[in-house]
């Protein structure tokens, strides 16, 4: 029999929170909204167990067996709960975690012109459980806007300098509910000075510029506008929220963040 050196003994008693793979590449399965059927995206995941202080090391290779397994099923993302409890069991672990980073396309209609074109957002699915079996989803999106500056706007005789931002939300609701990433996205976007698009035309970009203008933002305001619309949503309890504007005349960028209370809930 060979030797199964992750399981001899290690004397240095320092227990481990994750141990496990990260870029590991994939196919996810997403449930789209308005869509009956799940549909395939490229992803990568990160996976991880706590490994106890007298474990030399954790079996990598059951990462990647449960993570095919699920992949042949058609599971991979629909039911990481499921996963966790597996990855539990497998790795004899009290604890697990696991997380899926993914290319998401919205097809987006151009405002005047109506012209479509797909839109991508750097997206994921994350789920922890805990050793009391507690289990915790997180869902997020990077969604890029436009920002004006009032400030600029203010204080020029014509024209105010705009730029490109990028807002980040991670949030969190109760298991027996369901929040669409194209609510998410959609939701954020309604905080900018104007919404992005892949396709414009001149009667488009007039529109945007025009919009933006009369829709002048800081950071600041974006970022609060994200804030409320998260804690009037009753189904999400924990919210994680940060915004980069990247200034078209500073060589830095503008940022702000803001993270719920831990006790924050809407229910």
């Amino acid at each position: 029999m060979i030797k199964d050196v992750q399981n001899t003994l290690d004397e240095r008693n320092v227990a481990l929170q994750k141990v496990g793979v990260k870029g590991v590449e994939t196919l996810l399965n997403i449930e789209r909204k308005n869509n009956k059927t799940s549909q395939k995206v490229y992803a990568k995941a990160k996976m991880s167990v706590y490994l106890p202080s007298n474990y030399k090391g954790t079996h990598m290779s059951r990462f990647i067996e449960i993570l095919e397994e699920y992949r042949k099923n058609n599971l991979v993302g629909i039911d990481i709960k499921r996963m966790l409890e597996d990855m539990k069991v497998r790795l004899e672990s009290k604890s697990a975690y696991l997380k899926f980073d993914f290319k998401y396309f919205i097809k987006k209609s151009a405002p005047k012109s109506a012209l479509e074109a797909l839109m991508c957002y750097d997206c994921f699915f994350e789920g922890t459980l805990d050793e009391n079996d507690n289990y915790k989803f997180y869902l997020g999106a990077k969604v890029p806007l436009t920002t004006l500056c009032p400030c600029s706007k203010e204080i020029s005789n014509y024209g105010a300098h705009n730029q490109r931002a990028l807002v980040s939300v991670k949030i969190s609701y109760p298991e027996n509910e369901h929040i669409w990433l194209e609510d998410l996205i959609q939701d954020i976007e309604n905080c900018s000075s104007c919404e992005l698009y892949s396709l414009l035309k001149r009667e488009d970009e007039k529109f945007v510029t025009e919009s933006a203008y009369q829709n002048p933002k800081f950071v600041e305001d974006v970022i609060r506008d994200v804030v409320l619309k998260l804690q009037n949503n009753s189904i999400i309890n924990f919210y994680e929220v940060e915004i980069e504007a990247f200034e078209s005349i500073h060589n830095h960028s503008a940022w702000a963040r803001q993270v719920s209370d831990i006790n924050f809930c809407n229910n």
